[in-house]
C-alpha cells in the first residue's frame, strides 16, 4: 500500500465558525429565498407567547430561519428554547406557509407556520441583542400589530377555520 494522500479538504482549513458565515453570505449572495419557521405558541391554558424583538421593538411570533442541516421540527423546538425559555409540549397544525418577498425587510423568506403547545416560559431569551423579552399574553389582550407581516399569521392561526393559507 502507497502512502495516504493528504486531505484536499480545503473548508477542513477554516477556523471555526467561519463555514457558518460563508454559507449566510452565500444565501444571499444566492438570491434565494430564506426558509423559516414561526410558531403560534400557546400554554395549555391558552395564551400565547409572543417575542419583543430588539431590532425593531415590537413583538412577533417566535421563531427563525433552517440552520444548514436542520429539520423543520428541530428549528422550532431550537428558537422557542432560545427566544422564549419555553419547551414545546406538542406541535399541531401548519396552519400556513408565507412567501410575499416584501414580508420581511431583510430578505425575502418562506415562512411556515405552525402551531405549538409550550410551557410556560422558565427563563428568557438567551440573546437579548435579538430578543428583547418574553410574553404571554390572554388571546384579547393581544398587540394590534406584529412585526415582520406577522399579524395576519397569528390571525389566521386563531381564527379557527382549519384552513392552510399559501401565499
Amino acid at each position: 500500500m502507497g502512502a495516504r494522500m493528504p486531505s484536499l479538504a480545503p473548508l477542513a482549513w477554516l477556523p471555526k465558525g467561519a463555514l457558518g458565515i460563508l454559507k449566510e453570505i452565500a444565501r444571499h449572495a444566492l438570491r434565494r429565498p430564506v426558509v423559516g419557521i414561526a410558531a403560534v405558541a400557546r400554554t395549555e391554558d391558552g395564551r400565547v407567547l409572543l417575542v419583543r424583538r430588539g431590532d425593531t421593538g415590537t413583538w412577533a411570533l417566535p421563531g427563525g430561519t433552517l440552520e444548514w442541516g436542520e429539520v423543520l421540527s428541530r428549528a422550532l423546538a431550537r428558537e422557542l428554547e432560545e427566544e422564549t425559555g419555553a419547551t414545546v409540549v406538542g406541535l399541531g397544525r401548519v396552519t400556513g406557509v408565507y412567501s410575499h418577498p416584501e414580508r420581511d425587510p431583510r430578505f425575502h423568506a418562506v415562512t411556515i407556520c405552525v402551531e405549538a403547545t409550550v410551557r410556560e416560559p422558565v427563563r428568557g431569551p438567551k440573546n437579548a441583542v435579538e430578543i428583547r423579552e418574553a410574553r404571554l399574553f390572554a388571546a384579547d389582550l393581544l398587540p394590534s400589530e406584529l412585526a415582520m407581516g406577522m399579524s395576519d399569521m397569528l390571525s389566521h392561526a386563531l381564527g379557527g377555520s382549519g384552513d392552510v393559507v399559501l401565499e
